[in-house]
């Protein structure tokens, strides 16, 4: 699996917080923003709304891609 650096930037106190979960739990924090992450992706991508919304996004898109490269 190939990786991604990204930087984040975190409120002191929810910095704080998921740190102490990630050591409640026995995992690195990264680990854990990494979870969260995939949690909140799969539950977008079950929404419905968030469906149609991205569908609406990507047929934008491809209307302008369209009109770059004629």
């Amino acid at each position: 699996m190939t990786t991604k650096v990204l930087s984040l930037r975190l409120p002191e106190e929810i910095a704080a917080q998921i740190a102490a979960v990630a050591r409640a739990n026995g995992v690195s924090v990264s680990r854990a923003i990494r979870v969260a992450i995939e949690d909140y992706v799969a539950a977008e991508l079950s929404d419905q709304a968030f469906k149609a919304r991205l569908k609406k996004r990507l047929e934008e898109d491809r209307e302008i891609f369209e009109r770059f490269t004629k």
